[in-house]
């Protein structure tokens, strides 16, 4: 299993995904924004960061890198692809999920642990039941997702809405997203569920020394799917 963590100028967690995925036991590896194949990886991954400064908006300028053409014709084959924070960012840029980040509700950047609560999905990135609890670190400013009416219709029929932050009890109340997410949306996937994208880190709580390994189920379900 060898996964390819893209590098953009300003990424800041593509280390931490790479140690990661290595502790897990998989190949990962580098892909500068400039490389024009993907062929020799089983699976993607954006990472969190401020991709070129976050001008314009957080990941509008980085879904024109070069390696993003070969991102979307890899996902659009059914290959597995998940953005992390800045990398969910750029994956709604780039379109291949929809809606948009924001600024946080109160224009503040949040690092602190959230509770997550997991919806029945498509996403082929989780195989664990729907209401599984997860406490996942977030660390951004611009998480507060939105998108339009047709949009979460869309998502709603096709079971695109992969996470909720929630209370430690897994109850989801209007004020459970503390950046203000639209229905407390935390992750999303494609149609097809191949594409995840999502605003917490979990290779942050992979290898215990924060200790948590929760992490470790967002990336050895698409390894078991795979192999």
């Amino acid at each position: 299993m060898r996964f390819g963590v893209v590098r953009f100028p300003g990424s800041n967690c593509e280390q931490d995904a790479v140690h990661a995925l290595r502790f897990l036991g998989y190949q990962a590896e580098y892909v500068w924004h400039q490389e024009s194949d993907l062929s020799g990886f089983d699976a993607i991954v954006l990472p969190g960061g401020f991709a070129y400064g976050d001008y314009l908006r957080s990941g509008a300028i980085a879904r024109f890198s070069p390696v993003m053409n070969e991102v979307v014709r890899f996902a659009e084959k059914g290959r597995p692809v998940i953005g992390i924070c800045n990398g969910f960012q750029v994956l709604t840029e780039a379109h291949l999920i929809p809606g948009a980040l924001i600024r946080n509700k109160k224009m503040k950047f949040l690092c602190q642990t959230v509770h997550l609560r997991v919806e029945e999905s498509t996403c082929q990135w989780l195989d664990v039941p729907a209401g599984t609890l997860f406490d996942i670190p977030i660390a951004h400013h611009d998480g507060n997702y939105v998108c339009s009416a047709q949009d979460y219709e869309r998502m709603l029929d096709g079971r695109q809405i992969v996470l909720r932050y929630c209370e430690a009890d897994g109850t989801v109340l209007p004020g459970s997203a503390p950046n203000g997410a639209f229905d407390n949306i935390a992750g999303i996937c494609n149609e097809a569920g191949n594409v995840f994208g999502l605003m917490p880190h979990p290779e942050r709580v992979t290898d215990g020394v924060s200790g948590s390994t929760q992490g470790r189920a967002f990336f050895e379900a698409i390894a078991a799917r795979l192999g």
